[in-house]
């Protein structure tokens, strides 16, 4: 089966994010194992959803593992002009969810197994498959924390989310959560009666709009677009009547953080001002949603050069979207961005890969493969 054989396959699981994913994890379990590779299935805590980490080689010397995620956002939007979940192709492009992001690099990496199991690798090439990326890189710190059990430490990572095929050393870290603020309902011809929770979310929203403003003075990091860390309420939600007094109003909000700057630390003010409004009367719940680091592999690191040579192009310095290699990073890993497809296809209709940028992307890990060899 070619590379546009198993995308084909790929797409055609509809995988969403926060469902169950045997089924996906499952077909590449056997197709793995098909190729002798030593293929493990790894539970997360949910119960029906799995990470897979499969070893081509001697899993007892450092090697490199080719990160992606099996999981894509949902495809419910109107303008798919095609099944989103049926692989179709147009020419040179391949339309489908999840070809660019990032099952084209998954299809990719399988696609060049049977090259790389033929040789003898002196140095293995491991594949680790997540689930739940989209919704804040949920899986994946499970499979890191059986990584020690399941080989030495690698050389590198190498995650393959749509980079254009040119190596990526760093992304900013993000935190979210949701502030709900519980009021109390009433007429509302008698404010005095009732507690207005939209109100007092306005106190919680103002201090986000403040740190918002703040974040833009600096510190500043002049690889990233914007070069200083950000914060920003996403979605505001609350009340049921304009003649009601709203007892319930939720906000969610999302910080980006420059590498050096803790994420979740950002969303600390509007945290103590929503929890000062307890003194009114009102009950704060405090939701963290998602969490990961920043990335920052210095521009001096092997497995830079490496990449560098691999695809026939300097390493970026960043990018404005985040990955699962900053958790990589964060657990003493050295870890990278290179994978095929553009990041603005990404999480739209009719969302695509090109089919140069699939066979680039096989020829390349293959190129891996024979350096492993050697």
């Amino acid at each position: 089966m070619d590379v546009f054989g198993i995308l084909d396959r790929l797409v055609g699981f509809p995988s969403v994010a926060g469902k169950p994913n045997d089924d996906i994890a499952g077909w590449i379990e056997a197709y793995l194992a098909e190729k002798g590779a030593k293929v493990t299935l790894l539970p997360g805590p949910e119960g029906d959803r799995t990470n897979l980490f499969a070893t081509i080689g001697p899993a007892d010397v450092p090697g490199y593992i080719l990160s992606g995620h099996m999981d894509v956002v949902p495809a419910g939007e109107p303008q798919w002009t095609s099944a989103p979940f049926t692989l179709r192709r147009d020419g040179e492009r391949l339309y489908g969810r999840g070809t660019t992001d990032m099952k084209g690099f998954l299809a990719a990496a399988l696609a060049a197994v049977p090259h790389i199991a033929g040789q003898r690798l002196t140095r293995p090439i491991h594949l680790a498959f997540s689930y739940d990326e989209e919704v804040g890189c949920r899986g994946v710190p499970h499979l890191i924390a059986r990584l020690s059990h399941l080989c030495a430490k690698p050389l590198g990572v190498i995650v393959g989310e749509p980079s254009g095929m040119r190596a990526v050393l760093g992304h900013k870290g993000k935190a979210a959560a949701r502030v709900t603020i519980k009021g109390r309902a009433g007429h509302s011809s008698r404010p005095d009666l009732g507690l207005n929770a939209i109100h007092a979310m306005s106190d919680a929203l103002g201090a986000a709009v403040s740190e918002a403003e703040r974040l833009t003075h600096g510190p500043f990091d002049p690889v990233f677009e914007p070069a200083y860390s950000s914060l920003q309420a996403g979605v505001i939600a609350g009340g049921q009547s304009v003649n009601i007094i709203p007892d319930s109003c939720t906000l969610d909000l999302e910080a980006r953080a420059i590498p050096g700057v803790d994420p979740a630390s950002l969303l600390a003010p509007v945290k103590a001002r929503a929890e000062a409004l307890a003194a009114g009367g009102f009950r704060i719940e405090w939701a963290p949603m998602s969490a990961y680091p920043a990335l920052s592999l210095p521009q001096d690191a092997s497995l830079a050069a490496l990449l560098g040579e691999l695809t026939g192009e300097a390493p970026l310095a960043a990018v404005s979207y985040g990955t699962e290699a900053g958790l990589y990073q964060a657990a003493g890993f050295d870890a990278i961005i290179c994978g095929p497809g553009d990041i603005a296809r990404a999480h739209k209709p009719d969302e695509y890969i090109l089919a140069s940028e699939l066979t680039a992307c096989q020829r390349m890990i293959e190129a891996l493969g024979a350096r492993c060899a050697a």
